[in-house]
Formats: structure tokens, sequence, C-alpha cells
């Protein structure tokens, strides 16, 4: 029995050959896409299914995937301000230090989670120090979540010792590593905050439990004067003597890479999370992201956290990712709107090894959809959809969000919870939190 059937929309499929049709939609069974084609191919599904949408009005494309976010700092947005990643951090890490418990850090992911939600992102890769607390929060909200233990050396919120973090992550991947809306990993914060041996054994948990081993990577030029200081080796050289870059690999940032690191990447088959807004708003620089496409290297996007580019707006890390480059170099031809539109969707969802899931419309795969409204002054005329999307499109455009089918955005509002009363609980919380930098 056919669920839902989407159909009179233009269709951004995002697939393999970009397919795009012109009035058409989608039919849905049991999570998953049934069937992805024009209205008459549509028409028989039609027929059957319990509910059918009429998306006259809007693109129909696949959720977008968010590869790298730190999404419970939305309880200190705009708390730390002007500075470089070094010192910002010092700030940041004191603030979360005397902020953060399970309870705060839920709290402050189904804030964030919501945020993406109601902007189109129905799988996100998170980085945080409760990831079980993150797991609940995104299931309250509605989204997938890339997500597993934290490696850190120093002190940070948790404050454990190599055993118990070893412990702790292989225990989320017994309660969490079979679950279809969660992609687990293994998350050591950077090489310069995580020793070698301890590196090793978040990549020996994530390797011996076939899950994700994701970690910053080169965002300063601090950060690689450091890592070179201490073992004589940038970062990505670094990870690859210590046997950490596979295809399963995501490195958040990658701005200061040389050839032979870019080399590095492409041969390992390792994945990069561009965070373009984050990048430029903590000075960090610009990611060789034209030369990673030219090498084959999986370039996907992220929006970092809500501390260092104050929202979650994936349409922004989008535009810009298709724009800085062209400013930058002088070549207008860099960055092609597919390329844009893919590490929006298809390239995240390759980077979360789901692509055989997630980051397009195709039959089979799971029923994580948006509906952007495209009958707004902004949207008119139209004579590319991609173009629309990659240039003109911004997160309130998003009308109608699915996961698996079922209808987690209806009409610009979440309908799983009342956000009301998170936004009351977090507003409740600001005379502390601004306390812990006063």
């Amino acid at each position: 029995m056919t669920d839902l059937v989407i159909d009179n929309a233009i269709v951004v499929t995002c697939d393999r050959t970009g397919t795009v049709i012109g009035r058409g939609g989608v039919a849905v069974a049991g999570g998953r896409i049934e069937k992805v084609g024009g209205s008459a191919e549509l028409a028989a599904f039609s027929a059957r299914a319990k509910r059918t949408i009429d998306g006259a009005g809007h693109i129909l494309m696949p959720g977008l995937v968010n590869t790298h976010c730190h999404a419970a700092d939305s309880l200190f947005r705009g708390l730390v301000e002007n500075l470089p990643l070094e010192p910002w951090l010092q700030t940041v890490w004191k603030a979360e230090g005397a902020i953060l418990n399970p309870g705060t850090s839920r709290l402050g992911s189904r804030l964030g989670f919501a945020e993406l939600l109601l902007s189109g992102v129905t799988s996100v890769m998170d980085m945080f120090w409760y990831p079980a607390e993150t797991v609940r929060a995104a299931r309250e909200v509605g989204l997938r979540v890339a997500t597993g233990g934290i490696f850190f050396d120093p002190a940070g919120v948790t404050a454990l010792a190599i055993d118990r973090r070893v412990a702790e992550a292989r225990a989320f991947f017994e309660e969490f590593g079979k679950a279809d809306d969660v992609f687990a990993c293994t998350m050591p914060h950077g090489t310069y905050t995580v020793g070698p041996d301890n590196l090793k054994a978040a990549w020996g948990v994530a390797h011996e439990c076939g899950g994700l081993f994701c970690t910053h990577c080169a965002e300063t030029r601090a950060e690689v004067a450091d890592i070179v200081d201490r073992y004589g080796r940038t970062v990505v050289r670094h990870l690859d003597h210590l046997g950490c870059l596979d295809g399963r690999t995501v490195l958040a940032h990658c701005v200061h890479l040389d050839d032979e690191e870019l080399d590095i990447l492409a041969r390992a088959g390792a994945h990069v999370a561009h965070n373009p807004m984050s990048n430029m708003k903590l000075a960090s620089g610009f990611a060789r992201v034209p030369d990673m496409l030219e090498r084959g290297i999986n370039v996907s996007l992220g929006t970092d956290g809500p501390l260092s580019g104050n929202d979650l707006d994936m349409w922004m890390a989008l535009r810009l990712a298709a724009t800085i480059h062209k400013g930058y170099t002088g070549r207008a031809d860099l960055i092609s709107t597919r390329q844009a539109l893919d590490m929006l969707t298809i390239n995240g969802a390759k980077a979360l090894n789901a692509a055989d899931r997630i980051g397009s419309l195709e039959a089979g795969k799971f029923a994580d959809m948006v509906l952007v409204d495209v009958r707004r002054p902004h949207a008119v005329p139209m004579f590319d959809p991609l173009t629309h999307l990659v240039y003109s499109t911004n997160k309130s455009d998003v009308r109608h969000v699915f996961l698996g089918g079922e209808q987690v955005v209806r009409d610009g509002v979440l309908t799983r919870i009342a956000i009301e009363d998170t936004l009351a609980e977090v507003a409740d919380m600001v005379p502390r939190i601004k306390a812990t930098i006063s």
C-alpha cells in the first residue's frame, strides 16, 4: 500500500545524472521512496495512496545533509565574538564547562535541531559532549544524526579518562549502531586536543564497530604550526601516519592543506566537511575546495556550531560555497551550480557512508524530502530550478519537510514538538550563561 504521494511539484532529484522533472513527484511506502516520476507515472500510485499532497508551486528535493555541527552550542549563540579560533575556544570552553550537563546539552541540541529541520536539514553530523542526549534530542525533533563517543584529552566538560571514553564509545555503538536514524561515529575533537595514542584508540573503536571517524582538521594556521612543532608533521600527514584516514573519515574544515596533503586525502578516500561561514567569521581562511574537487575528494557542507556562525543556515553555507572561490580567484567558472548542490545533498550522504539511503530522491531510499516554496517574488521568473536553489533560496522558503515519509514540518511548523517550551527554557538560562564570561 502506498502511504503518500507528492505530485505536481518541480522535482530536483540530485541523483547521479541530475534528473529534474518539470511536473511530478514521489510515491512513498514504508518510509522509503517507491517511485519517482512525472505526474502521469504517479497517477496509479495516487489512486491507492493513503494520503496525497499537491506540490504545485514548490520544488521537491532531498533533505539537506549537514556534515559538521555542534547544535547544542545554540545555548551560547552570539556569546563570544570578534576573536580568532584559539582565544575564542578558550572562552567557549569556559562557558560550556559551567553550563553543560546531560540535560542542558539535550535542551541546546533540541533548539539547534529545530532550527536545522525547519530549514530542510534531515541528517546532521553533530559533535557534542553527551552523544546519547544528542540522539534523544534528534528523535524528539525528527531528524537523523551522525554522532558518537567524544575523545578530548584536556578535562573538558566530561573530564573522562581514556579507558572510560573508549568504553562509552563502544557502548554508544551497542545502543545505537543499528538504528536507521543514527550514523554511529567516534569523534575525537582534533589533533591538537587528542594525543596520538588516543586518536588511534578512537579510530580503533570506529574501525572495530564499522562506524565513522570524524575530527577537526587544519582549521587554522596556528593549529597546523602547533602540530608541526609537536610531531614534525602537518595535520593530514599526522593523521595519515597514525592510520586514521580512509573512506569512513570525515574531516571538518581542512582550510590549510598543501598539495601533497590533498593528494593524501584523495588517495585515502577521506571526506571533507566544508564550513565556509565559520571559516570566514573566525578568520580561519579559505579551504582549497576547487583543488579538492579537481582531485576527486568528496566535499560536503557544514554550518559548524551556532557559536561560530550564529545560525545554522545550510542555504547560506551553500551560497558561500558556490561563490567565495569565484571572488577569491577571479574565476567565475569555479564551483558549478551542480557541484554546489551536490555538496548540500548527495555528497553529504557519501560522507556519512549512506548514499544508498539518503541524499537523493531515488526509489529504495528513505523518503527524506523537502518542499521549497517558489511562489515568492525572489523565485520569479525561474529559468533553472538548480540555479534557484543555489543562489536564491532562503531557509524561510522551506515549507514542508518529511523524514522517512513522516511529515515533521508542516507549513513551517514542527509536528513532533511544540518548540515554544524549549525557547522559553533557553531564554530563562540567559542570565546564568552570560555570567560565565563576565
